[in-house]
């Protein structure tokens, strides 16, 4: 879609050096930063018709159009900062976790877990599990 990677060039994105040297870990960082770009058409490219995505205490969102809302939903929300701080894969699945800063202050510490419907390095995403806590009272107490 043209525009979406126009938020891309607001957002500071900070990935270790190892996150990138194999095809699936490159997939899940560019997943990432696509998610918080709202790059919605990457990101419906990469997931399966029947995604299910599991907010840990929160909600499930059970297919492409109940993921497509939520990234309308968030489209208000300005990231100023990604950090990356380890990306995991093997076989069918992969994580990756780190820090989101939005531009009001609020700092979220990330963890997700990927299902992939392959094996092969030209896989979809059939499964999101995210475990997301707001860090922003703890990272400001310090200062």
């Amino acid at each position: 879609m043209p525009g979406d990677n126009s938020r891309n060039e607001q957002v500071k994105i900070i990935c270790a050096e190892d996150c990138g040297n194999a095809p699936k870990k490159e997939f899940l960082r560019a997943f990432n930063v696509a998610f918080v770009s709202n790059d919605s058409g990457f990101i419906m490219e990469k997931i399966i018709d029947d995604i299910q995505w599991n907010f840990i205490g929160n909600n499930v969102l059970q297919g492409k159009d109940e993921v497509l809302r939520m990234l309308e939903k968030l489209i208000s929300k300005k990231p100023t900062e990604l950090v990356i701080s380890n990306i995991i894969t093997h076989g069918y699945s992969g994580s990756l976790n780190g820090i989101l800063k939005l531009g009001d202050h609020t700092s979220y510490a990330f963890c997700h877990v990927y299902r992939f419907n392959s094996s092969l390095n030209k896989t979809k995403i059939k499964e999101i599990t995210s475990y997301i806590v707001d860090i922003s009272k703890t990272s400001n107490a310090d200062s």
